[in-house]
């Protein structure tokens, strides 16, 4: 029994933020104070991996600790089933307050999946609508899906619609914050507060642009490839891009990256906005940093995600607090495991959440215990026609599809993945093993029938509900005016001495 306190937990979840720029914190050259002061208390995850390369479904499986294949969450309008325990569930069952600031991507019409109270609608939509369809392959929906817009649009901004979303999540964070110090309730919290930067369109404030006005790194170290020098399943994601009707120049290219980069400033700023709150009002809390995926930034000619190629599948992970070792760990995770590590950390018997799970606490590798478990990674989204399946063990990516051959690359001779070992008879072994591995974890003609029917389904419940009377799912943010600030049925000396942190003589 656990007979320890339980630690506030303080979670800050980013969108598309490479971990490839986050090997040991934030790289030197970046501008990033904050998130450089966290990374020094921390335990540092150099190969950290995203559960799947697409927002919806990275952010389940990280609330869940299961993989897509499990939660039914294949792309950005699937819906999360509500009896899917997420750590949410376990931290609030064992005796904490829950909160969410900012965006989850849930579809469906549970918008809170455990959280007790949720701060501010999600940037996207909640319905069906942005389903892909693997009965139409090649079919672009012009409409939502990614373009080479981003790219050719990126610049300067004061506002954005990105900006003025992560404003308000900061905003609200802070406020969180400061009302938890007053200590109305009693329980240990979990806060997790989910921005959308850095993802794309590549647009930033000036402020941030100008820190980078002599950055070195403004060209991508691989530079584009022809179409057909690509994988299919890249050649797939340009075409889903539509980046046959987009020109872009290495201009266009150098001004997408500094804007990337100066978001990553923005976000510093704004995580650095609810630190300042957290270590103002003297509270201490386990503080996790991760992203649902990274971003290619136009190495080998590819933006956004959608790959399990290292600058699409790799993301931060860093850890802070009571107990927790610092340090560079370069073994690797996934964000599968980040659900039993904080309830691990919050003292949960772990033996009611691993059934649960696809993931393993992190703290036991932290504190030296070996870990042989290769990291599984699945895409069954948009740029997909089929489900595509990796693992990542040791020094290598194994990565399989039902319609491409398979790709076998060694991470620590080529960092860069330009080298399918597929044919090489000196891997032959490692190969087969890697074969065996994947056919003992997934059924892919399974799995793919499974995409297509949910797929189905939601083609024709979407269609049903946008006829006629419409009822949204999108969360709507609840204020109670009538028992905010000060109102006529409360004193206003208690009023005053319990909104007041530190309180008064």
């Amino acid at each position: 029994m656990n007979t320890k306190p339980s630690p506030n937990i303080l979670v800050f979840m980013v969108d598309q933020l490479t971990g490839t720029l986050f090997e040991d914190g934030p790289a030197d050259w970046l501008h990033a104070p904050n998130l450089k002061r966290l990374a020094a208390r921390s335990a540092r995850f150099s190969n950290a991996y995203c559960a799947s390369p697409l927002c919806g479904p990275s952010r389940a499986s990280f609330m869940t600790g299961l993989l897509p294949s499990k939660t039914g969450v294949y792309d950005n309008a699937a819906a999360f089933p509500s009896d899917m325990p997420t750590f949410a569930h376990h931290l609030r069952r064992g005796g904490y307050q829950t909160c969410l600031s900012g965006k989850m991507h849930f579809v469906g019409a549970d918008q809170l999946h455990g959280f007790e109270e949720r701060l501010t609608t999600d940037i996207y939509p909640a319905d069906f609508g942005w389903t892909p369809d693997y009965r139409k392959p090649g079919e672009r929906i012009d409409w939502w899906y990614h373009n080479m817009g981003s790219v050719t649009g990126a610049g300067v901004a004061e506002i954005t619609n990105q900006m003025e979303y992560d404003d308000e999540v900061a905003h609200h964070a802070t406020r969180k914050v400061y009302d938890l110090a007053r200590g109305k309730d009693d329980r240990p919290w979990c806060l997790t507060v989910s921005f959308t930067h850095p993802h794309d369109p590549y647009v930033a404030r000036k402020k941030y642009w100008d820190l980078y006005e002599d950055c070195e790194h403004l060209s991508p170290r691989v530079p584009a490839m022809t179409y057909d020098d690509h994988d299919p399943h890249s050649q797939r994601i340009f075409d889903a891009n539509n980046w046959r009707d987009f020109d872009i120049s290495e201009t266009d290219v150098q001004r997408s990256r500094r804007a990337y980069f100066a978001n990553i400033s923005y976000l510093d700023d704004k995580i650095g906005e609810v630190l300042t709150a957290l270590e103002g009002t003297r509270q201490e809390a386990v503080i996790v940093l991760v992203s649902d995926h990274g971003d290619m930034l136009g190495e080998r000619g590819l933006w956004f995600k959608m790959n399990f190629l290292e600058g699409s599948s790799r993301v931060p992970l860093m850890i802070s607090g009571p107990g927790v070792p610092v340090g560079r760990f370069d073994t690797p995770v996934s964000t599968l495991d980040i659900c039993p590590t904080l309830c691990d950390l919050a003292g949960l018997d772990l033996a009611q959440v691993m059934p649960f799970t696809d993931g393993q606490s992190l703290m036991p590798l932290a504190r030296g215990t070996v870990r042989h478990e290769p990291v599984m990674m699945e895409y069954a989204a948009e740029a997909s026609y089929s489900p595509l399946v990796a693992l990542r063990q040791g020094r290598w990516k194994y990565i399989n599809c039902a319609l491409d051959p398979e790709q076998l690359f060694d991470l620590e001779s080529d960092p860069d993945e330009l080298t399918n070992l597929l044919d090489d008879p000196a891997h032959a072994k490692t190969l087969e093993n890697f074969r065996r591995a994947a056919a003992a974890r997934w059924d892919l003609e399974q799995f793919d029938a499974e995409v297509r029917a949910s797929q189905a389904r939601r083609w024709v419940v979407y269609d049903a509900l946008r006829q006629g009377s419409y009822a949204p799912w999108d969360f709507q943010p609840r204020q109670d005016a009538a028992n905010r600030f000060m109102r006529n049925h409360m004193d206003l000396n208690t009023v005053e001495e319990t909104a007041r942190f530190p309180r008064g003589e």
